[in-house]
């Protein structure tokens, strides 16, 4: 599961350097600029990406580890 987690950061690391939607000027339902847009469902998908790395990467118990001394 490590192993998914990080590719989905570096996913996340090359999606969020977008230069595609700079110039665009078309609106998502009307009212957000589409450069906004995909900027918040890459937020959304870094706070999912996140949640996942905590819940199934997370060691828990520390001193198993090996961080703690």
């Amino acid at each position: 599961m490590r192993n998914i987690i990080w590719l989905l950061v570096i996913v996340l690391v090359i999606l969020h350097q977008d230069c595609w939607f700079w110039s665009d000027t078309r609106l998502v339902f009307g009212f957000i600029p589409v450069a906004l847009f995909y900027h918040m469902c890459v937020s959304i998908a870094a706070g999912v990406t996140w949640f996942l790395a905590t819940k199934f990467a997370w060691p828990s118990d520390p001193a198993q580890d090996g961080t703690v001394d």
